[in-house]
This record gives structure tokens, C-alpha cells and sequence, in this order.
């Protein structure tokens, strides 16, 4: 029992299920671990001009309600992406989408990367993350200033035709339904609902945060609620944009209240990284589920969750 393809911003996607950036590299890393012929689709590990370090170790750690992190958004650098890790993912699994997940501390880098990455054969489309701070601007992160969002998406869309989809933080609350609107008034094609939300886990023990950087990112199932409200709040003030859902996704079921919350695609990034199969069994579950309803083409589900009157 599979799922048939599916057609969004005019890309074809064998199925909604897409690896969630940060958590997949560039595809190559998990080859052997997860079937990337399984899923729609692969966000990359975040692309910026220079390479970072990232964050240093412990990075990472576990908690009842899911997986806190502060990777530092780690990665070679546009220079090496383009040379050794771009060109795998479209040689080796040509049916599977590539969005290629792109942060900067200037307006100017996102527009270098973008610039840079187009040219490429097998490129799909970008997802701009930003939720990184504007550095030249003290710090703000784009996202939470409309008027370095809108120039930022807008620097993005010059360089490329091929889709944009902007990823927005949790913590815009219901301001998220405007943000969501500059964004796609300046040139993005869809959305990526929703980044991690900040939070804090304490080593009770020692008395320090459980990673090095002290706060981090929060991902997993205790994200689901605040993904799938940001979801339906940006899909009701913008029918008819194209939605990622993203945050918490662990079931199949998880991935359906996304679609009838108004996502047209299904991120999946945590539930991953406990279980490499997770994906796989994600898309069989939301195809099983399908079947149980009757419903022919998930996509005329979307957005059709009833809110109570």
C-alpha cells in the first residue's frame, strides 16, 4: 500500500513525507540507515557562505517530550557543498526532491548561497531559515523583522525561479499569519511551518543545562500542537499557499492532522533521528489511513479540518 505522487509549487512528489533539515545532512550521511526512496522529499543541512563549527559538544540530549539541541547550524560551507555534497543526492536517488535549507548573518549571504546553489542540476527548490539573527542589524532575527524579511526573500527571489519556501519560528505566535504574508508577498512561493521552539533541560545533577550552549533548540512530539496551530492559522489568511508542516511528527497520524490543518507537504526530522524507519512508516501508516477513510488523493483532505463554531 503506497501513496500516490502529489503535485506541489510545481514540483512532483512521490509522496508528503519530507526529512526535515538538520537532521538528514546531505543525504548521504544516513544512506545506509534510511531509504531515501521512501520519502518525497530531503531538506539539507543548512548551507552559508562560510563554513561554521557549530556549537561545541554536548549538542544534544534527549527529555520525555522529545530532543532539545544547539547544533549551531554546523556545515562545510557553500564552496564544498556545491563541490562534494550537493551533487550525491540527484545522482544517486534522482525521484526524491531536494530543498536545499540555506541560513546567513546578512541579507547578502542568503542571496550568495542562492545565487551560488541555482545553476545546479537536481536543485529543487530552497528553504531559507530565518530564524538566524541579522547580524548587521544587531542580532533581530530576520524573521521577527518584517521589513528585513521582506528584503531578504526579495534579495533570495532574484537569484533564483525555482521555489522559496521560508521557514518561520514558533515564536511568532499569531503574528505568524503576517509575517507568513510579507514573506510570500516578497517572492516566497510557500512556507515551512514551523522551526524548533527555544527552550531549556537541566542535569539536575550537576546543575548546568544538559548542552554546552545552555539553550537550545526543542523538537518532538511536544511540538506537535504548537506546529499544527501555526499550520492552520497561515493556511486560513493564505489559501492556497503551499505549507511544510513540520514539528513533532512521529505517526502517521501526526502527518494527517498536518494535511487537514492546511500542509500540503510533512515534515519529518526527530522522529528520524530515534528511528531511521520512521519516515517509511510514517508515509505506509498515512496511506493505511487513506484506505480506513475512504480517501482516494490526500490532497482533498487539505485544510479541511472543522473548527467549532
Amino acid at each position: 500500500m503506497s501513496l500516490p505522487a502529489t503535485q506541489v509549487a510545481g514540483l512532483t512528489f512521490r509522496n508528503p513525507v519530507v526529512l526535515a533539515s538538520g537532521t538528514a545532512g546531505f543525504g548521504m550521511e544516513i544512506e545506509d540507515v534510511v531509504d531515501l526512496d521512501a520519502v518525497g522529499a530531503i531538506a539539507t543541512k543548512a548551507v552559508s557562505v562560510a563554513p561554521r563549527p557549530g556549537n561545541p559538544a554536548l549538542r544534544v540530549s534527549e527529555f520525555a517530550g522529545g530532543m532539545i539541541n544547539a547544533i549551531g547550524l554546523a556545515n562545510p560551507g557553500l564552496d564544498a557543498v556545491v563541490r562534494d555534497y550537493l551533487p550525491w543526492l540527484p545522482r544517486h536517488h534522482p525521484g526524491t526532491r531536494v530543498f536545499v535549507n540555506v541560513v546567513g548573518n546578512s541579507i547578502d549571504d542568503f542571496a550568495t548561497v542562492v545565487g551560488a546553489i541555482d545553476g545546479m542540476p537536481g536543485i529543487d527548490a530552497f528553504e531559507l531559515n530565518v530564524s538566524c539573527p541579522n547580524v548587521k542589524a544587531g542580532g533581530l532575527e530576520f524573521g521577527a523583522d518584517q521589513q528585513a524579511l521582506a528584503a531578504l526573500v526579495s534579495a533570495a527571489r532574484t537569484k533564483t525561479s525555482r521555489p522559496i519556501f521560508v521557514k518561520l519560528s514558533p515564536t511568532l505566535g499569531a503574528a505568524i499569519t503576517e509575517t507568513a504574508r510579507v514573506a510570500v508577498d516578497s517572492g516566497a512561493t510557500g512556507l515551512t511551518l514551523v522551526n524548533t521552539m527555544p527552550g531549556l533541560v537541566i542535569d539536575t545533577h550537576r546543575r548546568k543545562p544538559k548542552i554546552s550552549f545552555g539553550s537550545g533548540g526543542l523538537s518532538g512530539p511536544a511540538v506537535l500542537p504548537i506546529g499544527l496551530l501555526a499550520t492552520w492559522r497561515v493556511s486560513r489568511a493564505l489559501p492556497g499557499v503551499p505549507l511544510i508542516g513540520l514539528g513533532g511528527v512521529s505517526t502517521g497520524d501526526d502527518a494527517i492532522q498536518y494535511l487537514l490543518a492546511g500542509a500540503s507537504l510533512v515534515g519529518v526530522g526527530t522522529a528520524a533521528l530515534r528511528d531511521p524507519r520512521a519516515p517509511e512508516r510514517i508515509a505506509r501508516q498515512m496511506a493505511a489511513w487513506a484506505a480506513r477513510e475512504g480517501v482516494r488523493d490526500l490532497t482533498t483532505i487539505i485544510g479541511t479540518l472543522e473548527w467549532p463554531t
